[in-house]
């Protein structure tokens, strides 16, 4: 009994004191721990023409990391890498697509029909199975190609420290580490390539809550459906004249939502379930250097693009026969992709959706890049209007006015269009980055908390922005 007395003693006396020294306690000591190391160097080091040397890392840190400049400088060049990154993608996707859908399907096609193959094989293999790895391929591989090699430089010339030192103090507040300010910058190339960055942060309980809540970063197998949709229905509601400022607006707007939602569950989640401190982070800014730039490439297509390109290839490949199949096995008189069309309708129109939308994010779990593909496709085989090559056949359309005309016929409106946007957001991983946090976590239960979390707090935010949009507008 009086040794239980001590211990509850001595708890509350280091309470106590922990309140005493305050929450800076710390960084002041990293500080000043710092500043010693500066005055016995000074003493210590002597250098000819002090007065005269120019530091051009200090000069440029001071703009950089400035309350001022910091965050426009950040958000400026992550835009310009995002910009990059998806209009240099456009000229390598489109030939991709024009090799591996326009040339070598009608080639496997062609094929498979002089060999006699039966068509429910033919297909199987090729209209699904093939569509789906192609599809994956042709939209993935670029931009991936593009940003992680551009990410990387970045790191390898400084720059990214500086980003985590501006926004430590934001992820502190919100009970996360400064280093997820680099996870979360990741997982605007893949959400995959994201969780695995998340080893930089020692912390376990830090590093659970940056795995958490990456999702929440726009990855690129979502900034085309971003742009497409809101080029089609919000560029629309203006005149043409600003109906490009106003889509990019919109898909920008999406991004920060994104951004707003990860500081927001990192706090809550840092609140609740996962309940600790924050670990101090001391950090100190490398000199700037040309980055290696062969060796970077190299490291960055290897590590990252082609590692989690074929995780999403073997995800892909079983995506595309689960949506041929569903589209060509009939119940009666209608498929089966039909009834869980009908019968997701009503909890769709709840959520400002529709059923079409929630059976592609469905069976498109695999690969968000098949996600335009597969609604195209099953829009066409509930309303029957002549667009596509037939049932479980995903496709494209060659122009933004093309597809506008084929979702409008499928019963899409503004509100349609602006939840499937937050939707897009705020979906579950894909199963590529699910299967990176199984990896990561060796935890079902955080890899289940992961995947569903995302999900509720879209059912829940659509389900608002429905009821609001129809009880005012």
């Amino acid at each position: 009994m009086m040794k239980n007395k001590n211990i509850e003693d001595i708890i509350s006396l280091s309470n106590d004191l922990r309140w005493q020294i305050g929450d800076e306690f710390h960084d002041n000591l990293a500080e000043g721990i710092y500043a010693d190391a500066a005055e016995i160097v000074k003493g210590s080091v002597h250098t000819t023409n002090e007065k005269n040397k120019f530091r051009l890392d200090a000069k440029i840190d001071k703009i950089i990391t400035s309350k001022t400049w910091g965050f426009p400088i950040m958000f400026l060049i992550l835009a310009v890498v995002l910009w990059v990154t998806i209009v240099g993608a456009n000229y390598p996707s489109s030939m991709l697509a024009t090799l591996l859908l326009d040339t070598v399907h009608p080639a496997l096609k062609a094929f498979a029909s002089s060999i006699g193959m039966p068509w429910w094989l033919d297909g199987f293999l090729i209209d699904g199975v093939y569509l789906a790895v192609a599809w994956v391929i042709a939209v993935m591989l670029p931009p991936m190609a593009i940003f992680f090699p551009l990410f990387t430089l970045l790191e390898d010339f400084g720059y990214l420290p500086r980003v985590a030192f501006n926004l430590d103090h934001l992820f502190k507040l919100s009970g996360a580490h400064g280093k997820q300010a680099l996870t979360m910058s990741m997982g605007f190339g893949c959400n995959a390539a994201g969780v695995v960055a998340t080893r930089i942060i020692d912390s376990p309980r830090e590093r659970l809550i940056a795995i958490i809540t990456n999702n929440f970063s726009l990855c690129n197998g979502r900034w085309p459906t971003q742009i497409l949709i809101a080029t089609i229905f919000v560029g629309a509601v203006v005149p043409n004249s600003f109906s490009s400022i106003t889509s990019l607006s919109a898909v920008i707007g999406i991004a920060m939502v994104g951004i707003f939602l990860m500081f927001l569950v990192s706090w809550a989640l840092s609140k609740t379930v996962l309940k600790g401190e924050v670990s101090t982070f001391n950090l100190e800014l490398p000199p700037y250097r040309p980055p290696r730039f062969w060796k970077t490439i190299y490291t960055s297509l290897i590590d990252r693009t082609i590692i989690v390109l074929w995780r999403a290839i073997v995800f892909a490949a079983p995506a595309g026969a689960v949506i041929w199949l569903i589209s060509n096995i009939y119940f009666g008189d209608q498929s089966m992709a039909v009834w869980l069309i009908s019968s997701l309708d009503g909890f769709g129109f709840l959520l400002g959706l529709n059923g079409v939308i929630l059976v592609a994010y469905i069976v498109a779990i695999p690969a968000n890049e098949i996600v335009i593909p597969t609604i195209l496709m099953l829009t066409v085989l509930v309303t029957g209007i002549d667009a596509g090559a037939g049932a479980g056949v995903m496709f494209e359309l060659d122009s933004v006015s093309e597809t506008g005309d084929v979702l409008r016929a499928g019963g899409w409106t503004l509100l349609t269009a602006i939840n499937l946007m937050l939707f897009s957001l705020l979906h579950n991983p894909c199963s590529t980055t699910i299967y990176t946090i199984y990896k990561e976590t060796k935890s079902v239960k955080w890899t289940v908390v992961a995947s569903i979390l995302p999900l509720i707090i879209g059912f829940i935010v659509t389900f608002l922005v429905a009821q609001i949009w129809r009880l005012f507008i």
